[in-house]
């Protein structure tokens, strides 16, 4: 059906992860539309969105991320980007790329971090940018991130000179905070001045639609979402013969006795796509069923 499956967004700028779940529900006229891995307003690239029953698949997707980030150092905002009021701005033209070198090998791998304090963490049950809006101070507590690849894409020197790199780096990493912390590592101030992520949830920017894109693509009538089961290929599969898949399908546990991992695709004999399943004490056991079968 034209209303299952994924839809790999590439956000405008300026628009939140929410604005675009609601615009594209309004363009294919759909209720259930969901969306993987919030972007920032400012931030621009990939937003995996769900439509139908695909939401129920989104908590399996991968994690992994990748961005592509200018830092502009010799200035501290309030949101550590762009976005926010100026706290400092001091011109650090003397600034080497072999001094950023040095500083960047302390964000790869798996570090602390503290988001910045204009984010959608909850702190007893309250929204942190929701916080910080009406001046509340809270202590943001510190979270365990994993880097995985940090890139030097280019060098602009200058009063306050720019860094373009290419993040890689597992959930929940904020590029804002790396981009705070890098200018208080180098002691001149830092915050992101441009965010695009290139890589999310297994969609890639490169397969991207803007907005625009969908619009002229439904107008046409060639719009195609993405199969549901072509984000989930980083878990195994495991093929039912007939009996057993419909059986499957109607909620009942079925005899699995392959070593595989724990969460696994689950398809018939000609190969369709039926859901999610979790094995467990050899004991296939339904937790999403996407497509029954009679």
């Amino acid at each position: 059906m034209l209303s299952q499956g994924f839809l790999n967004l590439n956000k405008p700028f300026d628009w939140t992860s929410h604005d675009c779940v609601a615009r594209v529900r309004k363009l294919l006229r759909l209720k259930r539309v969901g969306h993987a891995g919030t972007l920032d307003p400012a931030a621009t690239g990939v937003l995996p969105i769900a439509l139908g029953k695909a939401t129920r698949l989104l908590q399996y997707l991968p994690e992994n991320k990748a961005y592509i980030a200018t830092i502009r150092l010799g200035v501290r905002t309030t949101t550590d980007d762009l976005q926010g009021e100026i706290i400092t701005s001091q011109a650090c033209a003397g600034l080497s790329l072999a001094e950023i070198k040095t500083a960047l090998t302390q964000f790869e791998g798996k570090i602390e971090q503290i988001p910045p304090i204009y984010s959608a963490i909850q702190v007893d049950g309250k929204r942190l940018y929701d916080l910080a809006r009406k001046g509340e101070i809270v202590e943001v507590p510190v979270r365990t991130v994993e880097v995985f690849r940090i890139d030097i894409l280019d060098w602009r020197e200058g009063d306050f000179p720019e860094l373009d790199v290419a993040i890689a780096c597992g959930s929940g990493t904020y590029i804002r905070a790396i981009a705070r912390d890098l200018g208080a590592i180098l002691e001149t101030g830092g915050t992101l001045a441009a965010l695009i992520r290139s890589e999310s949830s297994g969609f890639n920017l490169t397969d991207s639609l803007t907005l625009t894109d969908l619009e002229a693509q439904l107008q046409a009538g060639t719009f195609q979402p993405v199969c549901p089961d072509a984000a989930l290929q980083h878990l195994p599969s495991v093929a039912l013969p007939v009996i057993s898949a419909q059986k499957w399908c109607q909620g009942q546990r079925i005899s699995f006795t392959f070593d595989v991992p724990e969460i696994v695709r689950v398809y018939d004999e000609e190969n369709r796509f039926l859901g999610i399943g979790q094995l467990q004490d050899e004991v296939l056991i339904p937790q999403m069923v996407f497509e029954p079968i009679s």
